[in-house]
């Protein structure tokens, strides 16, 4: 007998442990917040495996900046033919020579530097790429739980069309209201169920879109994402110092041409030694030469004034960008207190008095003190302020993704160059 009851015992584990292996492992995942997505994409980026090539691009060019002019030999033979005595080949006279240039006023090390910022910014470049991506999936991860919200809040609607629908039709059974009010009844719920299935593919929709940065794949999102307001009660940081840098980088490149260009103003001289053979009497002897170009027309000048005024430019750029930014943020800021001050009173005062005006005209309707109509219209109110709550808890977090990429909050999730690891 003890073994009989010992064995029923066990049934409710058993049959806890074969629900738990038959349900699915995404059903006790977490919903997939904003980090994770952002975790995902910035690590399935197919655009970023390029940049160890455009750095070893860029490494390439800084050697052979470095590298110092080939140096000539060449061989010169004279009085090989003419006319009298110098009418036999006997009398000719072969130099070899060695020649080298020698490079002055900085050049090589004016080049290097400039090779050196095409690093720097070939890194920042795509950096600032890393952040405007990490933006478009911050900005499709928003989509995806706005559209999740929509189609719970389509799903609300149609419980309250539905639940309107049977009060009706008990209504019109006992000829307390007439067959329109049913047919009326059964269109609304008809329109809610419509809304429902294009409010679910929305949502599948966003879901495959956010979830193509990685790859694709199933993913649980959570709408009450939706309800952080925190952004707007915040103090936004400073302009996102990965743009100020690239601009900073550019500037320092323009800097770096101009001395480039000035270096270029300095004559180079050439040096050259070598040998002469004279055929006439067998006899050797040693030359030495040199020419340095004029200063004459060439002075590279306005090559160095556009080098300049690109320079200045990119001063401009920056002072510019950084104004730009910084007034950005303020407005977005300021935007995100406003819109957060009208969520809060639709859910505060807009909200609970629509639920309750609800109520009251389903208790009026019930007893005959209210028609269909006004049961439609308490409903389809209450639905606008939720759908109107929805829309500027979206527009939030879009502001706020918008202050995110202002600020260049995301820049820890940018992955180190396999480079410079």
């Amino acid at each position: 007998m003890s073994s009989f009851f010992q064995g029923r015992s066990r049934r409710p584990w058993l049959l806890a442990t074969a629900l738990a292996l038959a349900t699915p492992l995404s059903a006790f995942a977490a919903p997939l917040g904003l980090s994770d997505a952002l975790s995902r994409a910035a690590k399935a980026d197919p655009a970023r495996p390029a940049l160890a090539s455009r750095i070893a691009a860029a490494e390439a060019g800084v050697r052979q900046a470095a590298v110092r002019p080939n140096p000539v030999i060449g061989v010169e033979v004279e009085d090989l033919a003419g006319t009298g005595r110098y009418s036999l080949i006997d009398r000719a006279q072969a130099t070899l020579y060695y020649q080298q240039s020698q490079e002055r006023g900085g050049k090589r090390e004016a080049r290097t530097s400039l090779a050196r910022s095409d690093i720097a910014l070939v890194r920042l470049r795509d950096d600032v790429r890393m952040l405007d991506l990490l933006h478009e999936v911050e900005i499709a991860w928003i989509e995806a739980i706005a559209a999740e919200a929509d189609a719970r809040l389509a799903a609300d609607r149609l419980a309250l069309a539905e639940r309107a629908q049977a009060e009706v039709d008990r209504r019109v059974k006992v000829a307390r209201d007439p067959l329109f009010a049913g047919a009326r009844a059964n269109a609304q719920v008809a329109e809610a169920a419509i809304a429902l299935a294009e409010t679910r593919t929305r949502a599948a929709n966003a879901r495959r879109a956010l979830a193509a940065f990685w790859g694709g794949g199933d993913m649980d999102l959570e709408p009450a994402a939706l309800e952080d307001l925190s952004a707007a009660d915040q103090i936004a940081g400073p302009a996102s110092p990965v743009d100020l840098s690239l601009l900073e980088a550019q500037r320092s490149l323009a800097a770096a041409k101009v001395r480039v260009e000035q270096s270029k103003s300095v004559q180079d001289p050439t040096w050259r030694a070598g040998l002469r053979y004279l055929n006439d009497g067998g006899d050797v002897a040693a030359i030495v030469g040199g020419s340095i170009p004029l200063w004459r027309y060439d002075t590279n000048r306005g090559a160095i004034d556009q080098a300049r005024a690109a320079q200045t430019a990119a001063d401009l750029d920056l002072i510019g960008a950084k104004a730009t930014l910084e007034r950005k943020i303020a407005a977005t800021q300021a935007a995100l207190s406003q819109k957060a001050g009208v969520a809060r009173r639709i859910v505060d005062e807009i909200i609970p008095a629509n639920a309750r005006t609800v109520d009251l005209v389903r208790e009026g309707f019930n007893r005959g003190g209210f028609s269909y109509l006004d049961v439609i219209e308490a409903q389809k109110a209450l639905i606008e302020a939720r759908q109107r709550r929805l829309a500027i808890l979206k527009s939030i977090q879009l502001d706020r993704a918008q202050l995110d990429r202002l600020t260049g909050a995301h820049a820890n999730l940018i992955p180190v160059p396999e480079s410079s690891r």
